[in-house]
């Protein structure tokens, strides 16, 4: 919990796992008080090892560490093309338009918010940084509802 503005706020963790190493990544998410990694990969499959989702986790869950797949809240194809393409006003409108602000995401959204309210949560996708992906506007939209962002990079 944070307080900020005179009230307690939850907190939301962001992470991409560019870059990092399946022991590193957990050690991250340990130190950083995580409960809960909500994978929001429309895909959840990596040529990176350990990070599919079955090996990513039974890896969260040898750590102590819980594991969900929030598959209706990952980018369309066009959208992480465009992710790829570092343009992220691109990649943003899509995401928003073809996932956010339809029915079904709204419904996914709000679960998400749901699990993040019950305990520490942390959003994961690929890439490092969180200007180039579709969790920042989840994030936003989380804290929207009230929680503040952190951005972890291990």
């Amino acid at each position: 919990m944070f307080r900020g503005e005179g009230r307690l706020q939850k907190v939301l963790f962001t992470i991409g796992y560019e870059g990092l190493d399946s022991e590193r990544f957990v050690a991250t998410l340990k130190d950083a008080g995580v409960a809960t990694l909500a994978d929001v990969r429309a895909v959840a499959n990596s040529r990176k090892r350990g990070f599919s989702k079955n090996a990513l986790k039974t890896s969260l869950e040898e750590a102590g560490l819980a594991y969900a797949h929030a598959r209706e809240l990952g980018t369309p194809k066009a959208g992480r093309e465009a992710a790829r393409a570092h343009d992220a006003a691109l990649m943003r409108r899509i995401y928003c338009e073809e996932v956010l602000d339809t029915a079904d995401g709204g419904l996914a959204l709000d679960a998400l918010c749901e699990l993040a309210a019950r305990a520490p949560t942390c959003l994961l996708c690929f890439e490092r940084d969180p200007e180039r992906c579709h969790r920042r506007v989840l994030a936003e939209r989380l804290e929207a509802a009230g929680f503040r962002t952190v951005d972890l990079f291990g």
